[in-house]
């Protein structure tokens, strides 16, 4: 990136004022930002500043930095950063920037470097005679499938031509820019294919394609709605057929094993086909988890779907239960195995090194304004008697590792430097912090 600074002295204007209108679309910029981040404001003030005089001068990133009372420096900072903002006077009538990026390379931007050149000036960011016309190179503006293009304040040119960007700065700079038609110079539409549509042409016949297709499917559902109706009338044996003990649970109930969906062990027997009498003679086992074996397995299922599915309330046949007498004393686990493991105890409030606490005073410092400090951590500080940032500025070694057991995420103290921020605004409160610290708190 080219170093950007600021223009000549002698061609910067004294002040710097928005106009009525821009003031007050500056102050609705101002007030989409919370309380206290009214500085990011600066990206869009700028920006603004820029569409009034054409550039953006010292005396308006200094007037929108006061404005947003933030240090000039950090204004120049951003102004300086990002090249959207023309730090030097651009032409009156147009400032051309040519997209100098791969695609638009490949496609002749150069040429059209090549008439700026000519028709402007050599160099870019300077002005031609008039003072009306300049030109830059910049990174990608987004029209790559109409490449080459260039952009003229918030208008793009595309599919350009050297011939064509002649008669363009030709006008702009005759005052007759309204006359020219952005978008695509060479009469395609949008970012179509150059010599046309060759697909979809015909809007009627896509149409008809699609209410022709809609037809059919109507058709064919009307036509499989009887057929579905009497395929699903149940013969008379069928629902007479006595219903199983236990009832396979449906797929989304039932547990999950490590077979593929396919496998006859999902398959739960058909209460139509297999009767209990049935299939307790049956020569060959039922599946584990059948109905037939419903109160064998179903402790071992369950305890598998618990693993997998967590906790389940099932209804277990009567005939699975056992007299409490009748169960063997279940062995008890070792009591150290049995407890998670404790927790470190957080230090005592009766510690040694615990800072001085005191009651709360009528006037309450804003801890807050530490930073690292949020309304929780205030609250915490709080309840150990902590309200000022003479008490925080206080803190030795031991007083602080005391605090810190208190928090959640533990080092932040020393990290954030607590302390020194805490002497900082109890010396002299947010101006003394500016100064200590070159910004405001938070």
């Amino acid at each position: 990136m080219s170093v950007r600074r600021l223009a000549e002295a002698s061609v910067q204007p004294a002040s710097f004022a928005f106009n009525r209108a821009n003031a007050a679309v500056a102050k609705q910029w101002i007030k989409k930002y919370p309380k206290g981040r009214e500085q990011s404001a600066i990206i869009p003030l700028l920006m603004i500043a820029q569409e009034q005089e054409g550039w953006v001068t010292k005396a308006a990133i200094e007037t929108i930095s006061d404005m947003l009372g933030m240090p000039r420096i950090r204004g120049l900072e951003v102004a300086t950063f990002y090249t959207q903002y023309q730090l030097n006077p651009v032409g009156t009538r147009a400032h051309i920037q040519v997209c100098g990026t791969t695609p638009c390379m490949l496609r002749g931007s150069e040429a059209l470097m090549d008439v700026c050149r000519s028709k402007i000036h050599h160099d870019q960011f300077h002005t031609n005679d008039k003072g009306t016309l300049s030109w830059e190179e910049v990174e990608c503006l987004g029209a790559c499938v109409n490449a080459p293009m260039v952009m003229i304040f918030k208008d793009t040119f595309e599919d350009l031509t050297p011939e064509r960007l002649e008669e363009i700065i030709d006008l702009y700079g005759a005052g007759k820019g309204a006359e020219v038609n952005p978008g695509p110079q060479n009469g395609r539409s949008g970012s179509e294919p150059t010599p046309g549509l060759t697909t979809l042409k015909s809007e009627k016949a896509i149409l008809k394609a699609t209410r022709d297709k809609e037809a059919k499917a109507a058709t064919k559902a009307a036509q499989a709605a009887p057929a579905a109706e009497t395929s699903s009338a149940a013969p008379a044996a069928v629902a007479a057929a006595p219903a199983p003990v236990a009832v396979a649970p449906s797929n989304a109930g039932k547990p999950k094993t490590d077979a593929p969906e396919t496998s006859p062990a999902l398959k739960s027997p058909s209460a139509a086909k297999v009767a209990p009498a049935a299939e307790k003679a049956a020569s060959v086992s039922a599946p584990a988890h059948s109905a037939a074996n419903a109160n064998t397995a179903a402790p071992a299922v369950e305890k598998v779907a618990k693993q997998r599915n967590g906790p389940k309330t099932t209804v277990t046949p009567v005939a699975a239960f056992t007299a409490p007498e009748a169960k063997a004393p279940a062995a008890k686990a070792p009591a150290a195995a049995a407890k998670p493991a404790a927790k470190p105890a957080k230090p005592s409030l009766e510690d040694k090194n615990r800072p001085a606490g005191i009651a709360r005073p009528a006037a309450v410092d804003d801890l807050k304004l530490i930073s690292g400090v949020g309304p929780k951590i205030e609250g915490v500080l709080h309840s150990l008697g902590i309200f000022t940032f003479a008490q925080v500025a206080s803190w030795k070694k031991a007083e602080r590792d005391w605090v810190d057991g208190y928090l959640a995420f533990h080092g932040r103290i020393d990290r954030d430097d607590w302390v020194k921020q805490a002497k900082a605004l109890a010396k002299g409160g947010v101006a003394e912090y500016i100064r200590v610290f070159g910004k405001e708190p938070r």
